[in-house]
C-alpha cells in the first residue's frame, strides 16, 4: 500500500514538473535538462514496474488478468514508452495526461479487491496477451498525440498560438511523431492479431466475437490512414479523425467486455 501510494505521488510530482516547464518554456525560460525533466516518471515507473511484476500481475493465486491490473499494465507500459521517446523526441508534454492516468489505474488497483486470476496459461497466449497490451499501449500515445495535434492545430487556425500549445513543438514535427507512433502501433497490433490465432475455439464461448470484430476494423482503420499517408499525404483534421476513431475502436475491444463482464456483472 504504501509503495503504490509513493509510485501515485511521484506520477503526480512528474505532471506537476511537465506542467511548469510548459510554462517557463512558453516565455522562454526554461532551462533544465531533459534527464531531470523526466527523472520523476522515471521513478514512477520504476515502482509502478515492481509493483505489477511482483505483486499485481503475477501473484501465487495464478496470472491477475482483471480489468484493473490490465488497465495498470497499459498504463505502465505506456509511461515507460513515453519516457523513452522523450529521451530523444520532444513528447514530454503527452506526460501531463499519461502519467495522471497511470497514477489513477494505481489507485482504482489499490481500492479494488476485485481480480480474476489465471492459473494455466500457455507462454504463447501469454506473449499474444503482452503483444495486444503492448501494441494497445503504442496507440494510446498516439491517441494522445492526435488530441493535442487537434487542439494545436485549432489554434493555428484561430489565430490563438499563446497559452500551453506555445510550448508545443511545431505543427509538422508533431504530425511525424504521431504517424511514427501509428506504424509502430500498426505493426504490434498486426503481430498481436496473427499470434492470437492458434488460441481461436470457441469465439462465443471464450466471448471473443466483439473483440475480433472491434479490433480488425480498428486494423483496418489503421492501415487505411498510413495507405492514405503514404499515396496522398493525408495529414490534419482528417488524420487526427481516423486515428481517434481507431483508437476507441481498440479500446471498446480491448476493455468493453471486460468492464461489463468483471465489473459490472461480476462474472469470469
Amino acid at each position: 500500500m504504501i509503495l503504490s501510494i509513493t509510485g501515485i505521488l511521484f506520477y503526480i510530482v512528474a505532471t506537476a514538473v511537465l506542467f511548469r516547464h510548459s510554462r517557463h518554456k512558453k516565455n522562454g525560460t526554461s532551462a533544465i535538462s531533459k534527464t531531470k525533466l523526466l527523472l520523476p516518471g522515471f521513478v514512477a515507473i520504476l515502482i509502478h514496474g515492481f509493483l505489477l511484476f511482483q505483486y499485481t500481475l503475477y501473484t501465487p493465486q495464478g496470472l491477475d488478468l482483471s480489468v484493473y491490473t490490465m488497465l495498470s499494465l497499459v498504463s505502465w507500459i505506456t509511461s515507460t514508452f513515453l519516457i523513452l521517446v522523450a529521451l530523444r523526441q520532444p513528447v514530454e508534454c503527452l506526460g501531463m495526461v499519461v502519467f495522471p492516468f497511470a497514477a489513477t489505474t494505481l489507485l482504482l488497483r489499490i481500492t479494488s479487491d476485485h481480480h480474476q486470476f489465471i492459473t494455466q496459461i500457455s507462454a504463447g497466449l501469454e506473449t499474444h496477451i503482452l503483444l495486444s497490451i503492448i501494441a494497445y499501449s503504442v496507440l494510446s500515445i498516439a491517441a494522445v498525440q492526435s488530441l493535442l495535434l487537434y487542439i494545436q492545430d485549432y489554434h493555428l487556425h484561430n489565430k490563438q498560438p499563446g497559452g500551453f500549445m506555445s510550448a508545443l513543438p511545431s505543427l509538422e514535427t508533431m504530425e511525424n511523431l504521431l504517424f511514427k507512433m501509428i506504424w509502430l502501433g500498426f505493426i504490434l497490433l498486426s503481430i498481436s492479431l496473427i499470434s492470437g490465432l492458434p488460441y481461436l475455439d470457441d469465439i462465443h464461448q471464450q466471448h471473443l466475437t466483439h473483440k475480433i470484430i472491434l479490433s480488425s476494423i480498428a486494423w483496418v482503420i489503421f492501415a487505411i490512414l498510413l495507405w492514405g499517408r503514404w499515396k496522398f499525404g493525408w495529414r490534419g483534421q482528417f488524420a487526427i479523425r481516423w486515428t481517434l476513431g481507431g483508437f476507441v475502436l481498440l479500446m471498446l475491444a480491448y476493455f468493453g467486455s471486460n468492464i461489463v463482464l468483471q465489473v459490472i456483472l461480476q462474472r469470469a
